[in-house]
């Protein structure tokens, strides 16, 4: 990963010597014929809000692939010198993106308006949680833990530092807070009525359109809310076992507790011991399913489920569309509503 991210530094110091050149002779030939805002977003949410609020005054385009990860994408430099020359970058601003902060600083001289989406937003402590999940399950077991630990801390302490000193290059948002308030209904609010001050900041005389476009998404947020809220009063359980903590919003909005495999990052692997007592919560809790993200392979979880003789289910992070969900013209609602029917499954 560190190898990556020097890569990709490189290559954004030549896009800028290159972007810096050509940009004495280029304009925003979207703005100028056809007079649509022309934005670039990377998680998914803020493209499909964008859309809803900017309805026609807006030319909006994904920097992610269909079925990107949003924790390693890293762009092209074709297509950071498109965002050089668009209206607005809109990104999320608190870590989904480990490529977004670095090209930031490359654009700061570019005419693009760069937009965090997720400013003002308190994101949760992942590490607390986690920490306190742990402290619940080995309260029973620390003089073990300790005395095995003793044994073991020397070498792994060693081979731990150096991996988190790769992991943390790239990952540091893993250590800041969980990125994932998208997924989180009433958070979306905000990131929505951010990207409306940015649309109507840049179009000034289409303010009240997209303020009454954001006042009809924020409505249809809040139906979601009380959607995911009335189908979590209604299950038999608050447990589900994912392959990806991506879902910690819910716990804390909706008091779904996620017993996840891997980290805030897909690449952030449990070791043997939290590996052992995951697969342990898990039995105690009778679960059935262990439930993946639609974009990203678990082999860790896989071997996991088989582990505890369970079947398989889907939640989409909406980091990114799959082929499948453009070809059936899904949105952020659809894919929530799909997500409240697997929950609704898994929770009972």
């Amino acid at each position: 990963m560190k190898i990556k991210a020097i890569v990709f530094t490189f290559l954004l110091l030549i896009f800028t010597a290159l972007v810096g050149c050509s940009n004495n002779n280029t304009t925003n030939d979207a703005t100028e014929t056809n007079n649509k805002i022309k934005v670039y977003t990377t998680i998914y949410p803020l493209e499909d809000f964008t859309n809803k609020i900017g309805g026609e005054f807006v030319d909006v385009e994904s920097v992610y692939p269909p079925g990107a990860d949003a924790h390693t994408y890293e762009p092209s430099t074709r297509v950071v010198s498109e965002i050089a020359v668009a209206d607005v970058f809109i990104y999320s601003g608190v870590g989904a993106e480990g490529f977004a902060d670095k090209m930031k600083d490359v654009l700061k001289n570019e005419k693009v308006m760069i937009i965090p989406a997720g400013k003002d937003i308190e994101l949760l402590d992942y590490d607390h949680d986690h920490d306190a999940h742990e402290e619940d399950h080995n309260h029973d077991h620390d003089h073990d833990h300790d005395a095995h630990e003793e044994d073991h801390d020397h070498d792994h302490d060693h081979e731990h530092d150096a991996h988190e000193e790769d992991h943390d290059h790239d990952h540091t948002h893993a250590h800041d807070g969980d990125p994932h308030v998208w997924i989180d209904p009433i958070l979306s609010i905000q990131l929505a009525e951010n990207i409306k001050d940015a649309l109507s900041t840049l179009k000034p005389d289409q303010a009240e359109f997209f303020e009454n476009n954001f006042n009809q998404l924020k409505q249809d947020l809040e139906a979601l809310h009380s959607e995911f809220d009335e189908m979590v009063q209604t299950s038999a359980t608050n447990h589900i076992l994912v392959s990806h903590a991506a879902y910690g919003y819910w716990e804390h909005r909706y008091g779904i507790n996620q017993i996840s495999v891997t980290g805030l990052s897909p690449t952030d692997e449990p070791s043997q011991r939290q590996l052992t007592e995951i697969i342990k919560t898990a039995q105690e809790n009778d679960i059935k399913y262990v439930i993946f993200d639609q974009n990203i392979t678990g082999k860790i979880a896989d071997m996991v489920k088989s582990e505890i003789n369970a079947e398989a289910l889907t939640l989409h992070n909406l980091e990114a569309l799959t082929e499948e969900d453009i070809e059936n013209n899904e949105d952020y609602f659809s894919l929530m509503r799909k997500n409240i029917e697997t929950l609704r499954k898994a929770l009972n």
